[in-house]
């Protein structure tokens, strides 16, 4: 199997896909992009939006890392990370799903002030407040469970892990979810999370 190539540092969203591929045990070369190179055609051909991560496997190009991990998964991890039944699937692309719509949004803002990327403190500071509504809905998933899907730590963890753990960069408390923060810290204490 040839590496794969993952486009972006690990201070951006490709930490996501490098994490994904050390839990399968896979080969990767991650190709640093300068801010100024994202626009380029040859990176461009990767991804075209001119962001990061871009990803190759062969001939097939991706972007949006939780796409990447979803495919990664399912392609090297088939019934082991990527469940093999269609309802778990189903679970696992709602996860991924809610993880990017429902939570992202506000925590991002949080996050890119906290880091100096952005000055719009207003959305920082409302971040917390808006979370909570769907930091309250994963406590109520996890309550009784060790893991979203089945029985064991799967690419949907690691998904809604790494969209989870902005509130952590982005200094947003979510102590009064406290299923949440055991599951965090159960995902976060992986071997593969941080190389």
């Amino acid at each position: 199997m040839s590496k794969i190539k993952i486009y972006g540092s690990q201070r951006s969203r490709a930490a996501r896909v490098t994490w994904c591929a050390r839990e399968l045990g896979l080969p990767y070369e991650q190709v640093e992009i300068p801010f100024d190179q994202l626009k380029q055609p040859a990176y461009l051909a990767v991804n075209p939006n001119g962001k990061v991560p871009g990803f190759a496997d062969g001939d097939l190009k991706l972007f949006e890392s939780l796409a990447i991990n979803l495919y990664l998964a399912k392609k090297y991890g088939l019934g082991r990370f990527y469940p093999a039944n269609p309802e778990d699937e189903a679970r696992t692309l709602q996860w991924t799903l809610w993880a990017a719509t429902e939570l992202e949004p506000y925590l991002l803002p949080a996050l890119l002030f906290a880091l100096g990327y952005s000055k719009d403190e207003a959305a920082a500071m409302s971040a917390p407040e808006k979370a909570k509504p769907a930091m309250k809905v994963l406590d109520d998933a996890l309550k009784g469970r060790e893991w979203l899907v089945g029985d064991k730590f799967s690419v949907a963890d690691l998904n809604v892990a790494a969209v989870v753990s902005l509130a952590t960069g982005g200094k947003v408390d979510i102590s009064y979810a406290p299923d949440v923060t055991a599951w965090l810290a159960r995902c976060n204490a992986r071997p593969a999370r941080n190389g």
